[in-house]
């Protein structure tokens, strides 16, 4: 019965942004009971999900609040007319007849007139523009759950649910180590086929744009609307954390092609370097580095040639890695060897394998964080682990004499920082790096022995 209820909310026409956020939140609700509905329900109750999160999606907010602005202020001022038209016949002034019509009938009585009972009982327009803002944060966070293995507790869903800006839900869908999302499932045929049907990516693409400049100027013009431009950037934010959960599940046709992917890579270079203080935005750096980083790992799987140039990469990962968030020095180590990884195999890329080899040495040896130090290892040995360029690049920057003095060193932290400061899944990792590590080293042995001979 009450899985009807929620069904009925579902299907229901929208007559309002609060109703709208209503049948987001329930649409996520009936997600969470996927594993009681009977399973010849099941595609039906996708679809009907999936259907109501493009509804959400499609709608434009920066229109929406321009245009919510403009119905406040003409209700306001409508507003102050008729309060001024009923204190002038209170104080027994001549008023038109025409004039009082407008009046209502109570007014007409002289009496004391206070402003609070000709104000608005509520700011409607702002109640409704937030609503709207919150169902289009909580669809993407919807989706989000939908590509992953771990459905969020009540707690987490209370919180990511409501129209609360804080960070958790960024915090809680990127794992401890930072930048990688929760874990890939394999999409069922309904889901994956909803997905596409719907257009899905392509309207998380579309949200993944800065916000709309003039609705930021009108918001940062009203104290009441400013913490709106707040709203709005976490949509941009969650929109890419949701890029990157769909570029996980989905293959490269269902995300349209080669072409797609290489405008987005333009689309995403484009909102890091139109921001000259981009690395200040600590939550806007998490979430683009980590879209980027699942962008370049498809592309590079599937031989796209991606975009951005190795300068602009470098000062990505120059800001990135003054960052205080591990999952940022995560993302753009992982996107250097992702990048190194590609370089190797093509020619004249020497001076460039070399700036990439010392940048992540240097963060394997330096950082305080050993998942980041780590992830720089890793990304090592991606860059390094064929092409003659790469073999070149290496002797000249001396990796191999440098990783042998970093080995015991980086063995001694596991021990000693740990079991007390990481997880075990965390702790695997790292093993897992300490002892490619030592076969990584017994491989630069041989390539410095046939270079230099």
């Amino acid at each position: 019965m009450a899985l009807h209820v929620l069904e009925s909310i579902m299907i229901s026409p929208i007559n309002s942004m609060e109703y709208l956020l209503l049948k987001t939140l329930v649409t996520g609700t009936v997600w969470n009971l996927k594993d009681i509905i009977p399973s010849k329900s099941q595609a039906e109750i996708i679809n009907a999900i999936l259907k109501t999160l493009s509804q959400v999606l499609d709608l434009d907010s920066g229109e929406a609040v321009i245009r919510m602005k403009e119905a406040e202020t003409q209700r306001l001022a409508a507003a102050a007319e008729t309060e001024e038209l009923a204190e002038r016949a209170n104080r027994g002034d001549c008023v038109e007849d025409d004039e009082m019509e407008d009046v209502p009938h109570k007014r007409k009585v002289r009496r004391k007139t206070f402003v609070s009972d000709l104000l608005p009982p509520s700011e409607k327009e702002l109640r409704e523009t937030t609503a709207l803002l919150t169902a289009q944060q909580t669809a993407l966070e919807i989706i989000v759950n939908m590509c992953c293995t771990d459905d969020p507790s009540d707690d987490e869903w209370e919180e990511l649910s409501s129209s609360d800006e804080s960070d958790a839900f960024m915090e809680s869908s990127l794992s401890e180590d930072g930048g990688q999302l929760l874990s890939p499932l394999c999409l069922s045929h309904e889901v994956h086929t909803a997905l596409t049907n719907y257009l899905i990516p392509k309207k998380v693409f579309e949200k993944t744009a800065f916000p709309n400049s003039i609705a930021v100027d009108v918001c940062s013009r009203s104290p009441t609307w400013k913490p709106l431009i707040r709203k709005m950037n976490t949509v941009q934010w969650r929109a890419l954390v949701c890029l990157q959960s769909l570029l996980s599940v989905l293959d490269v046709d269902h995300l349209g092609g080669a072409p797609a992917l290489q405008a987005l890579a333009q689309h995403l270079s484009e909102l890091i370097f139109s921001q000259p203080d981009f690395a200040k935005h600590a939550d806007f750096l998490e979430a683009v580095s980590s879209a980027l980083r699942a962008l370049l790992q498809t592309m590079a799987s599937k031989n796209i040639s991606q975009c951005m140039t190795p300068e602009q990469l470098m000062t990505l990962c120059r800001a990135g890695i003054s960052s205080s968030n591990p999952g940022v020095r995560v993302n753009v180590v992982s996107i250097l060897g992702i990048t190194g990884s590609v370089l190797a195999k093509e020619n004249g890329t020497l001076e460039t394998l070399k700036t990439i080899g010392c940048f992540l040495l240097e963060v394997a040896t330096k950082d305080p964080c050993l998942v980041v130090a780590g992830e720089a290892l890793d990304a090592l040995f991606d860059v390094f682990a064929d092409g003659q360029e790469a073999e070149r690049a290496s002797v000249q920057i001396k990796l191999l004499s440098a990783l042998k003095e970093f080995q015991p060193v980086f063995k001694m932290k596991i021990r000693r920082e740990g079991r007390g400061k990481y997880s075990p899944d965390q702790l695997c990792v790292l093993d897992n790096v300490r002892m490619n590590l030592r076969r990584f080293l017994a491989y630069q042995e041989m390539v410095e022995r046939r270079l230099t001979s």
